[in-house]
């Protein structure tokens, strides 16, 4: 059947005829939900389209939004899709705008009908509802409860309910700058040289890109490993102006852009973020294999969210993505495995110990074939010894500490690695150092029965580590170019607690003033650059001297 609202608009398009009884009309099937026609809808729209542009500072516009008057935000009727809607700055009703209740942190989704289309947010009270039409949601919410200014979610325009017209005043701007932080190019190359703090609504300080972040269950691997991310100097620029990955689609790549502008901001209007939007795509783009309420490791996390990132980014014209240009290195494996094809065919021969062979870059000599070839590498691996099983005479357990460069010597092309499966002798070389280095001490340790972990502390710089005096580096491949081997850490992720109820926390930098700060969830605190050292070290990043 044609509903009575499609018959009014097929009369509006008509023009100045007159208008017919709905039940004059022959009936035909139609789709979507039944809306009733309301003779004041259309008496509205022509006086709207009536009013000029004098007196009162009122003025028209026509307006391309497809959705707005729909209330079900199934797309809008053919009719309306191109209306006047009256632009005002004298909105009686801004006084009753209460900042302190938005937090645009969370899922765009109405409280009523839990639709993510056409959404708006009661600047009131700050939920959530759908659509401005008469039967919309929002404009019932705007009669039973007196509140009457309202944001579209996506459009950043504001609108007064039930009257409908837009208000245009610069006094909401800063919530505008809220729910969509913006940076230019000149602000984001001067973020690491201001030093100035922000004050939120509630007469708190903050540090823009120091802010802590909600922990809503069990994701403080997920808040470290931002947290961390966030001294990328390369990767935080990239993803603060949105013009360089606009052409990407993924959810994963909008809503990290979103969380990285929000950290970084500096007129938010409260000390803190919340990652919820973030976790919603983290858990859809990973299959729930990362999810809000199940603990997971930070190591595991950061690789696939680096590798998620590189592949949505990457193009067809470039492959190479800002997560390779900053972390990606290269290595030199040499692997040694037992051939067993040559070990029976020399038994049935009875041959003695033969020379070496090389066949088509593997060396086999006796029965150990060894393959060498290069691989690229986002972090490094490093194992710690394993710690003493018997007490000390204090009946103790005495806590084993190793030099960071004792664990480094995996990489020095020499030392042997064994791996279980399959059965093989590793060497590795570090043929290429990536600008940030990343790498993760292997503390945890899993059996058919329980995890372990491995409490030695590790003793390491928190500036100059030069890596060029432990482990043999490859000279520069242009003639001038000068070897860079010297690094600064940045970030050092921390676990304490048992291996299945613990938590982390991250110490990170400052630039501005090269101070240290300790950040776990919402709490940041400052501290000095010798308690990092103090601490169990999980995961670190280290940046490039220049």
């Amino acid at each position: 059947m044609k509903t009575k609202r499609e018959d009014g608009d097929s009369v509006d398009r008509e023009g100045d005829l007159k208008r017919q009884r709905v039940a004059d009309y022959p009936s035909s099937p139609s789709e979507g939900p039944l809306v009733p026609y309301n003779d004041d809808d259309d008496d509205e729209r022509r006086a709207l389209s009536r009013v000029g542009g004098e007196g009162n500072g009122h003025r028209v516009e026509s307006e391309e939004d497809e959705d707005d008057d729909d209330p079900y935000g199934q797309g809008s009727i053919a009719g309306w899709q191109n209306r006047q809607v009256e632009v005002r700055r004298d909105c009686p009703y801004l006084d009753t705008v209460n900042r302190q209740v938005l937090d645009f942190d969370f899922e765009k989704f109405c409280s009523v009908s839990l639709s993510n289309l056409n959404v708006y947010a009661c600047l009131v009270c700050g939920k959530y509802y759908q659509g401005r039409g008469k039967k919309s949601h929002a404009y019932t919410h705007s009669l039973e409860a007196g509140h009457h200014v309202y944001i579209n979610l996506r459009t950043e325009k504001v609108y007064c309910l039930p009257d409908g017209y837009e208000i245009n005043d610069p006094s909401l701007d800063d919530i505008r700058y809220v729910l969509n932080p913006r940076f230019t190019r000149e602000q984001v190359e001067q973020l690491d040289r201001n030093k100035q703090w922000s004050r939120a609504l509630d007469g708190s300080d903050y540090l823009p890109g120091m802010v802590g972040l909600n922990n809503i269950q069990k994701t403080d691997f997920v808040n470290v490993t931002i947290q961390s991310l966030m001294r990328v100097t390369p990767l935080r620029n990239f993803f603060l102006i949105p013009e360089n990955y606009q052409h990407c689609k993924s959810q994963l790549v909008q809503r990290f852009g979103e969380l990285t502008r929000k950290i970084w901001h500096a007129r938010n209007f409260k000390g803190q973020v919340s990652p919820h939007e973030f976790l919603q795509a983290v858990m859809k783009a990973s299959k729930k294999r990362f999810r809000i309420g199940a603990q997971s490791e930070p190591v595991e996390f950061i690789s696939w969210l680096l590798n998620t990132l590189h592949a949505d980014l990457k193009t067809k014209k470039n492959s190479r993505s800002i997560i390779h240009k900053c972390f990606q290195g290269e290595l030199e494996v040499v692997k040694e495995t037992q051939n067993k094809a040559i070990t029976e065919k020399k038994e049935s021969s009875g041959e003695e110990n033969g020379t070496p062979k090389t066949e088509d870059g593997v060396t086999k000599k006796d029965n150990i074939g060894a393959e060498t070839y290069r691989m690229p590498f986002l972090m490094l691996g490093l194992d710690l010894p394993e710690p003493p099983l018997f007490k000390d005479v204090m009946e103790k357990n005495i806590i084993p500490q190793v030099p960071l460069f004792n664990i480094l010597k995996k990489f020095d092309g020499e030392t042997v690695t064994t791996t279980v499966r399959p059965p093989a002798r590793m060497r590795y070389r570090v043929t290429k150092l990536p600008q940030y280095l990343i790498v993760h001490m292997r503390r945890f340790t899993k059996n058919n029965f329980f995890r372990e972990k491995n409490p030695t502390l590790v003793n390491f710089p928190v500036k100059n580590l030069e890596l060029k005096d432990y482990i043999p580096l490859p000279a520069p491949t242009k003639e001038n170019e000068k070897l860079r081997s010297k690094y600064d850490l940045i970030a050092n992720i921390v676990h304490d607690g048992k291996p299945d109820e613990g938590f982390y926390r991250v110490f990170v930098q400052r630039k501005s003033e090269e101070l240290w700060y300790e950040m776990q969830d919402l709490h940041v605190s400052e501290t000095l650059p010798q308690m990092v050292a103090l601490s169990e070290a999980y995961m670190q990043i280290y940046e490039q001297q220049q």
